[in-house]
């Protein structure tokens, strides 16, 4: 099928084209009109257009080069709020609110938490999320509401942002001690990783291929046997916004779930289990995988408590 000519193809090109001419990807009105826009356009599941399928090399080219653009305005927006909220006198996590995707974490971390629990028989203890950027909003809102006593090591390669980080729980007794920030290159850390009962790997973290499956064979690599890894991806045309994950690139893991949502939830969510454990958390006991009816996403996402049928889910069957 000629992708290359479609129309929905067309349109995310246009934008790309404005936003790489863009002279900052700082939040502004236009910048984040343009991000507004694409993001409508990619949404769109009724295309059937599967992107690994394009051979037109300038639409690979772009598709490459629009992921990485959208992880710098991401970063760009998370450290714009995260500065915002640590100048705040008292408790900057009581203002979180004002974060335009504060609600979307919310749902975002109850569907991560709920799937989780479908794939474990002991509450996590001890959790790693590698690239957790200046607003590690998953480690706050997965500690506040879902693992009160779960400890959380939060690994990012920026020392800037570990700053900012740090800042926003500083102030709370409670997340001021279960919040540890760690400033390394994922590919860096190595003794320690196989104390994590969950690891989080960011889908900013490795924004091509490559370095996102380099980043996954290093984890399975030093992770504990049984633990589990849980991961962001992207299907159809939302992966000209974020790089896709497939079960292939999962090897020395047993994928357990592969969530594709298909309304206004931009992010897959990958859950894998590395192989050689047992019972408990690392190495739970599972049959058939879950996948609890909620939708939620870390851009642009919209709750649908009753949407099941929307959702494209691929299970994969436990080999003990």
């Amino acid at each position: 099928m000629a992708y290359e000519s479609n129309l929905v193809v067309k349109q995310i090109i246009d934008l790309y084209n404005q936003i790489s001419n863009l002279e900052s990807l700082k939040p502004s009105k236009n910048v984040d009109t343009l991000f507004g826009q694409l993001v409508s356009t990619c949404l769109p599941t009724d295309t059937n257009i599967d992107v690994t399928e394009i051979h037109d090399e300038k639409v690979k080219d772009a598709r490459s080069h629009l992921i990485k653009l959208c992880g710098e305005a991401e970063g760009y927006l998370e450290e714009h709020f995260s500065t915002i909220l640590g100048s705040f006198e008292d408790n900057p996590l009581n203002h979180l609110h004002i974060f335009p995707y504060y609600n979307n974490y919310l749902k975002l971390g109850k569907l991560e938490f709920d799937l989780l629990s479908q794939h474990t028989t002991h509450v996590p203890t001890k959790v790693a999320f590698i690239g957790s950027g200046p607003m590690p909003l998953t480690s706050i809102v997965l500690a506040k509401f879902h693992l009160p006593n779960t400890t959380f090591h939060n690994f990012d390669i920026d020392s800037q942002a570990n700053k900012l980080a740090s800042s926003l729980v500083s102030c709370d007794p409670d997340l001021s001690k279960r919040m540890i920030f760690h400033t390394t290159d994922v590919l860096n850390a190595k003794e320690g990783l196989d104390q994590y009962d969950v690891v989080f790997l960011a889908a900013l973290v490795g924004m091509d291929k490559e370095s996102k499956v380099k980043a996954i064979e290093h984890l399975e690599k030093y992770m504990a046997p049984g633990a589990v890894l849980m991961l962001r991806s992207a299907h159809g045309l939302r992966a000209f916004l974020y790089p896709i994950v497939d079960s292939s690139d999962l090897k020395g893991f047993e994928v357990l779930t592969i969530y594709h949502p298909s309304d206004d939830v931009v992010n897959s969510v990958v859950i894998a289990r590395k192989l050689g454990g047992s019972n408990g958390v690392r190495g739970s006991q599972i049959g058939r995988c879950v996948v609890m009816p909620c939708n939620c996403s870390k851009v642009h996402a919209i709750m649908n408590n009753f949407g099941m049928k929307k959702n494209l889910i691929e299970e994969f069957s436990a080999i003990e």
